[in-house]
């Protein structure tokens, strides 16, 4: 018997056209080579980009999972630094997130946009509010000369990370209590405290065996492939994370974009981190996507794309 969740999805996925092309560019930013994806420009709408979470991953995370946004405007996705078909960055072990935060600005410059809208999902949302950080800074330098516009009109989170590391710690054993049988053997046998060291198999076994728990319906995860990590870079990032923590209040606090934080909110990474970093970007409002976890655009995708597109169009 098909479960509510996957329901839902193999219904909305039967109602929608066929989803369009996807056009790959090479752009050069700060030094480093960038795979870019590209639907089909729409005359009249910004263009969006679509920052996958993940870490070890490429943007095949958010497509085609995303593509019904492509209906109404130009969906940009891109491989991060050391992911997917982007160039290895010199210095690999020095990796930061904060440095995928500040590569959007300078993709947006290097590909000749002067505005855009930015959706980041998970650990992409981190990204997206670093950036968006970068470029609120670049535009209050840029306005006292000028009256640039801004290089983001809002902003989308999607079950994106908290302004803190404090979401972290807990999250191993928030998995083990959403999984059972074979699913809960295979997460216990990992220690999270080993994921300090950037061992890059550890890492990419780690998130296969924690995939199901991200979920709310686990017969819908079962239906799904768990990803392989693949990236060095993306382990080094996440390594890091875990060894030092983070703290990103300052440089968030009262952002000037208009912001939607959508957050399933059955996800093991608790609704309440959504709230905590609404209230502290300021011009953000929080909409929960009932009976989804961490990827509500399969769970529930009626609910999350209708939020989306009302916010953004």
């Amino acid at each position: 018997m098909t479960s509510p969740a996957l329901a839902r999805y193999l219904a909305f996925r039967r109602s929608l056209p066929p989803r369009p092309p996807l056009d790959r560019v090479t752009v050069k930013a700060r030094g480093i080579d960038f795979a870019v994806y590209r639907t089909p420009a729409v005359d009249g709408a910004l263009p969006l980009l679509c920052v996958n979470g993940g870490l070890l991953f490429d943007h095949k995370l958010l497509w085609p999972a995303l593509a019904p946004l492509a209906a109404t405007r130009q969906l940009i996705f891109y491989d991060q630094r050391g992911r997917g078909e982007s160039a290895t960055p010199p210095g690999l072990a020095a990796s930061r997130i904060e440095f995928d935060g500040g590569d959007i600005p300078a993709l947006r410059t290097a590909m000749g946009i002067s505005q855009w809208d930015i959706l980041g999902h998970s650990w992409g949302g981190g990204i997206a509010m670093l950036a968006a950080a970068a470029e609120a800074a670049g535009h209050a330098e840029a306005t006292a000369s000028t009256s640039a516009s801004p290089g983001i009109r809002r902003l989308v989170l999607v079950n994106a990370v908290g302004v803190t590391g404090d979401w972290l710690p807990p999250l191993h054993d928030a998995g083990l209590a959403r999984l059972t049988g074979t699913a809960h053997e295979r997460l216990a046998a990992f220690d999270p405290a080993a994921l300090v060291v950037p061992t890059l198999e550890y890492h990419a076994g780690y998130a296969q065996a924690f995939f199901p728990a991200w979920f709310a319906d686990q017969e819908f995860a079962v239906n799904v492939n768990a990803p392989l990590g693949s990236s060095a870079t993306g382990a080094v990032v996440a390594a890091r994370l875990r060894r030092e923590g983070y703290d990103w209040r300052d440089r968030l606090r009262d952002l000037p974009f208009p912001t939607l934080v959508v957050h399933g909110a059955a996800d093991v990474l608790p609704l309440s981190e959504a709230e905590r970093t609404a209230a502290l970007l300021g011009r953000a409002r929080v909409v929960p996507i009932a009976d989804a976890g961490h990827n509500p655009f399969w769970e529930a995708p009626d609910a999350f794309f209708a939020a989306v597109q009302a916010f953004l169009d």
